[in-house]
């Protein structure tokens, strides 16, 4: 006698949520309890049906089962590799269930995209320093860098010219073999072919099978204006060729920028050290200052200019990648102390520090008179 509907059974459509799923359960196991109909053998019966069908329903795995097979899923209790419903094939198509709730369906398909022998090839990084002045105007770059590429004798089948692969026995080109155990179905990649599906039984002289060979390739990289330490460029297709005809992997260059003598960099900003005389920063003048462009820039120096004064240069720092905005240029002054002075120069400043006073010197001022009040405070 056929089964009722699991779904059927608890009232509920098959697309219901779990949720759902136990409301309905409840009301009806309290409907048909035997408690609530004692003698009732109908009442008794539906509540065994109903118990069973949640039972089922209410586990993901045995209610994916379900929804595919009906209740061939569980014939005999579902005991028992040998049982009707159990065997080989069961399990192997409800290894296909556990792999679509899981996720594991894309490893295991994942065997299709090597059958015939084709693999995706290598991607290849390589490192490259450029200058800042580099980074700030741009550069074509050639580079020279080994490689795989595909044979051209066998033209990356791998086979001697004139034989082509032959389909795996063991696997039968499905590139994995499957082992029932029981009520699971284990996979693995076949190890005759590798996961490939194929085998070379005469293999190309000049690669060994392999259908690629290494080789020195000289490329042309176009570096862009703005570039930024750690900027990775992508050349799509100029990795290592594919396995066998497969597509070729990615070149991904990553550069670095070589320290420089003058600026440090901040995103698009630039900043530079710039010494001055003491007479300069005490009467005012010009300081002359590189830039990245490879000249010199003017900048005006106010008097009593104190070190460590930072001015802007709006502008004149570098690039934004890929737009035409640019930063700007901080220039720092470093007031220089005199050196290695002549016995004339020691006179000519004795008599200017005797021509001093407070207004002279406001900021040395100041900080002497707070020490001298500090100091006098804790003597009271």
């Amino acid at each position: 006698m056929s089964k009722t509907d699991y779904y059927e059974l608890l009232e509920v459509s098959r697309t219901c949520t779990d949720g759902e799923l136990k409301t309905s359960y409840r009301k009806l196991a309290m409907k048909w309890h035997p408690d609530k109909n004692p003698g009732n053998a109908e009442a008794e019966h539906r509540f065994k049906e109903i118990s069973e069908a949640y039972d089922c329903l209410k586990d993901p795995q045995k209610r994916a089962a379900y929804d595919r097979f009906g209740h061939a899923a569980f014939e005999n209790g579902g005991g028992g590799a040998g049982g009707p419903g159990f065997g080989a094939d069961f399990a192997s198509t409800f290894s296909d269930i556990f792999d679509d709730l899981f996720g594991m369906a894309g490893n295991r398909r994942g065997g299709g995209g090597q059958r015939g022998g084709r693999e995706r090839g290598a991607d290849l990084r390589y490192n490259m320093e450029i200058t800042l002045e580099e980074a700030f105007a741009g550069k074509n770059a050639t580079i020279r860098l080994p490689t795989s590429i595909i044979c051209e004798t066998c033209s990356g089948s791998g086979a001697k010219p004139g034989t082509q692969p032959t389909t795996c026995r063991t696997c039968g080109g499905a590139g994995r073999v499957r082992q029932a155990q029981g009520f699971f179905t284990l996979e693995r990649t076949c190890p005759s072919c590798q996961g490939r599906g194929q085998v070379i039984e005469d293999p190309c002289p000049s690669c060994a099978g392999a259908g690629r060979t290494t080789k020195e390739r000289t490329l042309e990289v176009a570096i862009p204006a703005g570039v930024e330490d750690g900027t990775r460029i992508r050349l799509g297709n100029e990795g290592e060729a594919g396995v066998r005809g497969g597509p070729p992997g990615d070149l991904y260059i990553f550069l670095s920028l070589a320290p420089h003598e003058f600026f440090q960099r901040d995103g698009a900003d630039l900043f530079c050290r710039a010494p001055i005389s003491m007479v300069t920063a005490a009467l005012g003048g010009t300081c002359e200052v590189p830039t990245i462009e490879g000249d010199t820039h003017k900048v005006k120096v106010p008097e009593g200019t104190q070190s460590g004064k930072r001015f802007r240069l709006g502008g004149r720092g570098m690039p934004v990648l890929r737009t035409r905005t640019r930063g700007d240029m901080y220039v720092q002054v470093v007031v220089e102390t005199p050196q290695n002075l002549t016995r004339r120069q020691r006179e000519l400043l004795t008599e200017f520090e005797r021509e001093c006073s407070g207004e002279t010197h406001p900021e040395s001022s100041g900080f002497f008179a707070k020490v001298k009040d500090f100091f006098a405070g804790d003597a009271d």
